[in-house]
C-alpha cells in the first residue's frame, strides 16, 4: 500500500543512544535537558524568539487561546483540518466563518471585516499547506479593530516570508502566536508534539505557566493551567529527525516537482504566496469536479494507493457546532448572504485531494501514483 503520508524514521541507533541517555538519567519528562536542547536547536533553525514545545497541536492552540484571554467570537477559516475549530469550541469560544480565496486556499482579508463584531475577540487565520497567508492584510485589520491574532501554523515548518520592505523572516513570527503541529505526519516531527511560537516575552512566560498547571515553585501555584508538556522521548526523536532535515526537504521537494511536472492539464494546483517559497509538506491537487475527483480517489485505492481528502467536509457544515457560520450581529446583508460568504471553501473542499508526499516515496511508486491518476481521467 501507498499511503498519502508516511511517518519519517530518522537513524535508530542515534535515537537507540537517546533513549539510552533518558532511562540512565531517570529524567523521563517535566522539562528535561533533551527537551530543553531541541526548544534552543529550534529557536535557531527557525529563527524564531519563543518556541515552547508541548504535547501536540491542538494543545498549542489551546494553550494560546487560553494565554490571550479570549472571549465571545473568533473569525477564522472553514477550510482546515478539524481541530482549527474544535479547539476553539472546546474552550468555548464561538467561531465565525469568513470565506478563503479560492486559489491560494488561505483565509481571505477581504472576508474578514464584515464580520467583525462587539464580541469578537481575535482572527485565527491558517498556513494552509504550509502556504503563508496574506499576513501584513491581516495585521492592519488586526490594528484596526485591536484583536489578537493566533496563527494555526500546523503545517509552516521551515516556511518564511519576505515583507513589503524586503526583510525575509519565519512566518511563524507573524500575530501574536503561531503554533505548529510536530505529529508523526509532519514534515518534521517529534511522533506527537507541537509548539507555541511568540515574541513577546510575557506571553511566553504564561505559556509556560499554563503548561504545566500554573505551577511556579514546589508549594507556589500561580494561575489555571494543565499538563501539556511534551516529554523526553519525544524530544530524542525531534533532535534526530532535525539532523535529517535537509533531506527530508530535499526527497519531499523532488516529489513535488515531479507531480508539478507530469500534472498540468489534469489538475490544478495551490497557488503559492509570491512572497514565500513552497516547503512542501503537502502535495495537494484540484480536480474540476467532485464526481472527477470521487472516480481518481477509487482508482488510486484500488491500485493500493491512498490519497486523504484534505480538508473534506468544510468546517462550517459540522453538526456540533452550536453556531451558524456567521455570528447573528453581523452586518444583515452579511447575514442573508452567508451561504455565498462561504461559497469558496464549500467548492475547494468538495474538489481538492491530497496525494502521497513523504521521503521514501520511491520514483517507481511515484509513477505508478501518476499513471493510475492520469488512466483514470
Amino acid at each position: 500500500m501507498i499511503p498519502v503520508t508516511k511517518t519519517y524514521i530518522p537513524n535508530k541507533e542515534k535515537y537507540h543512544q537517546y533513549v539510552e541517555r533518558i532511562l540512565d538519567s531517570g529524567w523521563l519528562t517535566n522539562n528535561g535537558t533533551l527537551l530543553q536542547e531541541l526548544e534552543r536547536r529550534l529557536k535557531e533553525h527557525l529563527g524564531v524568539k519563543h518556541l515552547i514545545c508541548v504535547a501536540n497541536g491542538s494543545l498549542a492552540l489551546q494553550s494560546a487561546y487560553k494565554a490571550l484571554d479570549l472571549k465571545g467570537e473568533v473569525i477564522t477559516t472553514p477550510f482546515s483540518f478539524a481541530a482549527t475549530t474544535s479547539t476553539l469550541a472546546w474552550e468555548g469560544l464561538t467561531p465565525v466563518f469568513a470565506d478563503i480565496h479560492p486559489t491560494c486556499f488561505n483565509l481571505d482579508p477581504n472576508n474578514i471585516e464584515p464580520l467583525i463584531t462587539d464580541k469578537t475577540s481575535a482572527i485565527v487565520p491558517v498556513q494552509v499547506f504550509g502556504n503563508p497567508c496574506q499576513v501584513e492584510a491581516i495585521q492592519a485589520i488586526s490594528n484596526k479593530y485591536n484583536l489578537k491574532v493566533i496563527y494555526d501554523a500546523a503545517h509552516a515548518f521551515g516556511t518564511n516570508y519576505t515583507d513589503q520592505n524586503g526583510h525575509t523572516q519565519s512566518v511563524l513570527n507573524y500575530g501574536d502566536i503561531s503554533t505548529i503541529s510536530f505529529h508523526a505526519t509532519k514534515l518534521f516531527h517529534t511522533i506527537e508534539g507541537g509548539a507555541v511560537i511568540t515574541n513577546d516575552d510575557e506571553l511566553a512566560r504564561k505559556i509556560r505557566l499554563l503548561i504545566n498547571f500554573g505551577i511556579t515553585g514546589p508549594v507556589t501555584i500561580e494561575s489555571v493551567g494543565t499538563n501539556a508538556k511534551m516529554n523526553e522521548f519525544e524530544a530524542a526523536m525531534g533532535l534526530c529527525v532535525l539532523d535529517e532535515i535537509d533531506t527530508i526537504k530535499t526527497e519531499r521537494q523532488r516529489i513535488w516537482q515531479t507531480y508539478q511536472q507530469e500534472l498540468p492539464g489534469l489538475v490544478e494546483f495551490q497557488q503559492w504566496n509570491p512572497q514565500s517559497q513552497n516547503n512542501h509538506a503537502y502535495a495537494p491537487v484540484l480536480f474540476e469536479s467532485e464526481q472527477k475527483l470521487l472516480k481518481v480517489e477509487a482508482q488510486l485505492k484500488e491500485n493500493d494507493i491512498v490519497p486523504r481528502r484534505y480538508f473534506y467536509p468544510s468546517l462550517d457544515t459540522l453538526d456540533y457546532l452550536k453556531t451558524n457560520t456567521i455570528s447573528s450581529e453581523a452586518n444583515p446583508e452579511t447575514i442573508q448572504n452567508s451561504e455565498l460568504k462561504i461559497k469558496h471553501s464549500h467548492d475547494i473542499a468538495s474538489r481538492i485531494l491530497c496525494l502521497p508526499i513523504y521521503p521514501t516515496l520511491t520514483n517507481e511508486e511515484q509513477m505508478e501514483i501518476i499513471k493510475t491518476l492520469k488512466s483514470a481521467q
